[in-house]
């Protein structure tokens, strides 16, 4: 445990990588890039956004990840009310595509097409499980953070899955009806992750649309907890640095996450419903 808490303390800072920023726009999608000043054959995730969220809300997050190697590209579509999970599925597709398809930044940069994955939040997050399955090429990890339910259901999806995956979720938020998390690891078997302290919708940053329909506002400790959990488990999942390889063992138990026992992973829908009932 002592080696895993430094090196999630040194992941809660930037890495060693300049950060560029681009605009996905220059290939025909609205959205942003962003990647390490240098390098080639570097992993890649394209980013999902949560509803009503664009992507300048994530720039921390996503600049945190090319800091440490890692390109970041999100494409800034599907922002209306209504928006469509198959088509920012799909964009977060093209966004690959165009990461792993193209020199970037002065021409020393490229994305090695063997190490892509896809990532979302909330709404973004069930996205990204939509776009994994349709990959002809199936991406080498899928990360959904703090998923939420979507029309249609991102479990149809999952249970097609086999690829390595992991879920984020906020302590309680099994027993509310946005969150799918439990759902979607039971249909994947992906590796479910519970941020201890976390807020759902506390991963965005700055005031957001969504705090006008009641739903919470930025959490810093979320954010920061978040950005170590995930670099760490993307710098194993699609590079294969096995320095980080706890970061991806459901059988470890990783600083600022809560400890789950077995079995308590496992809420019944109806069990939902009667948590609601009694708040």
């Amino acid at each position: 445990m002592a080696k895993t808490s430094k090196l999630v303390a040194a992941l809660t800072r930037p890495g060693p990588h300049r950060v560029l920023r681009g605009d996905l726009a220059f290939a025909g999608l609205p959205g942003v890039v962003y990647t390490p000043d240098a390098g080639l054959n570097l992993p890649a995730v394209a980013f999902g956004h949560d509803w009503l969220t664009g992507v300048e809300r994530y720039s921390r997050l996503l600049e945190h990840l090319a800091s440490w190697g890692i390109v970041a590209a999100a494409p800034n579509t599907e922002r209306g009310l209504a928006p469509s999970v198959l088509n920012l599925a799909f964009d977060l597709g093209t966004a690959l595509d165009i990461a792993a398809g193209v020199r970037l930044g002065p021409g020393k940069i490229s994305v090695h097409p063997g190490k892509v994955g896809v990532i979302g939040h909330g709404f973004g997050g069930s996205a990204a499980v939509f776009a994994a399955a349709g990959m002809k090429v199936k991406p080498k990890a899928v990360a959904a953070l703090f998923p939420t339910v979507t029309n249609p259901p991102a479990e149809q999806p999952a249970a097609t899955l086999h690829v390595p995956g992991i879920v984020f979720s906020a302590p309680g938020s099994a027993t509310t009806l946005r969150s799918n998390a439990i759902e979607l690891c039971q249909a994947w078997d992906a590796t479910l992750r519970v941020v201890s302290k976390a807020q759902a919708d506390g991963l965005a940053e700055g005031r957001r649309l969504t705090t006008a329909f009641g739903l919470g506002g930025p959490d810093r400790k979320t954010q920061k907890a978040v950005r170590a959990l995930l670099t760490g488990y993307l710098l194993y999942a699609l590079s294969g640095d096995k320095t980080y390889a706890d970061f991806a063992d459901p059988d470890v138990h990783l600083p600022k996450t809560v400890a789950m026992e077995d079995g308590a992973a496992t809420v019944p829908l109806e069990e939902k419903f009667v948590a609601l009932l009694k708040r």
